[in-house]
């Protein structure tokens, strides 16, 4: 066993849409997702005799910790600090990052080896989407094929390098959560059924259009097959979510963001989270400026530019003294 503390960068990802919910083939969901980068949850962790964790959210990293050293056997403990974490329920996958941090550090304070398939089972993340593993393991632009049968967690069947120029222009409803847990369950069940036609016209559009875009740097065509995978799974879940977007005021915000000419927009998750990619450092500062200056009144949205990730978590394992600076870096 090593005591050696253990210091984790977790990503945040946007969920860009399912592509079959009718599971028709024998698989149902498959998710395509972006790795972002300049959001993170970043913990630090300690073997220590109990469980005990700092900063927020302290409750639900103990019942993480505390469920990972049941099923696991584990007897002793561990301290937890965390530093920072991604926000909780808009869209960026806080809840997956946050457990395989968890478990990827008592792995390796407990020199387990535990895979982060195992450690995403093991903590009940990766039930419907693969892209949040995916993120942690590797980053970049990511497609899982869904889940069938036998698997319970979708494999990742496609990784693709994100064009390091392009950016992504986040739009933030600070009032709102999106659903999860028994609420996102229920709204799953509600959902009306999902032909199989609009599920083959999906896959086309990610495997013929938007994957390759990505690979070519094609923004203009990544942005079409963006949109149009978007308003599918905007208008089907729109039943649950109150509209295409579940924040209005989002959506307010993305629709001033198409008339400006940016084609590629859309929700991540159950939202409330937007987004607009664009081509360049340049293009987001000005996006970012027209939106402050449109929305100035709202004080409730808030803007943000980031870039695609090319990697996944980090995972530092050294003295307390080395670990301090990266930390803070």
């Amino acid at each position: 066993m090593n005591s050696l503390p253990v210091f984790i960068e977790a990503p945040a990802r946007l969920h860009l849409g399912f592509m079959d919910l009718e599971g028709g083939l024998g698989r149902r969901f498959g998710s395509l997702g972006l790795t972002l980068d300049g959001i993170a949850t970043r913990i630090v962790a300690q073997r220590k005799d109990c469980i005990s964790v700092s900063g927020e959210p302290a409750g639900h990293v103990q019942k993480l910790a505390e469920k990972f050293f049941a099923c696991k056997g584990l007897t002793g403990g561990c301290q937890i600090q965390v530093l920072e974490q991604i926000p909780a329920h808009s869209g960026l996958g806080s809840g997956t990052q946050l457990a395989l941090a968890v478990g990827t550090a008592i792995s390796r304070l407990y020199s387990l080896d535990c895979s982060c398939q195992d450690i995403a089972v093991t903590l009940a993340r990766g039930t419907r989407s693969g892209v949040g593993i995916g993120a942690f393991q590797q980053g970049g632009f990511l497609l899982d094929a869904g889940r069938n049968a036998s698997n319970s967690i979708p494999p990742i069947v496609s990784r693709i390098q994100f064009p390091p120029g392009w950016r992504i222009v986040l739009i933030i409803d600070t009032t709102l959560h999106g659903l999860y847990g028994i609420d996102e369950s229920t709204s799953f069940s509600a959902l009306p059924p999902f032909s199989s036609e609009i599920a083959a016209y999906l896959c086309r559009l990610v495997l013929m259009q938007i994957l390759p875009a990505v690979s070519e740097q094609d923004l203009g065509a990544f942005s079409k097959g963006i949109r149009g995978l978007q308003r599918c799974m905007g208008d089907f879940f729109a039943s649950e979510q109150g509209g295409r977007y579940t924040s209005q005021a989002v959506g307010e915000a993305i629709g001033y963001a198409e008339s400006l000419g940016i084609e590629g927009v859309g929700q991540s998750s159950w939202g409330p989270m937007g987004f607009a990619f664009v081509d360049s450092d340049a293009q987001a500062r000005m996006l970012l400026r027209e939106l402050r200056i449109g929305f100035k009144s709202n004080k409730d949205l808030q803007f943000k530019i980031v870039s695609g990730r090319n990697t996944g978590a980090i995972i530092q394992q050294q003295d307390t003294v080395s670990l301090s600076k990266a930390a803070k870096s």
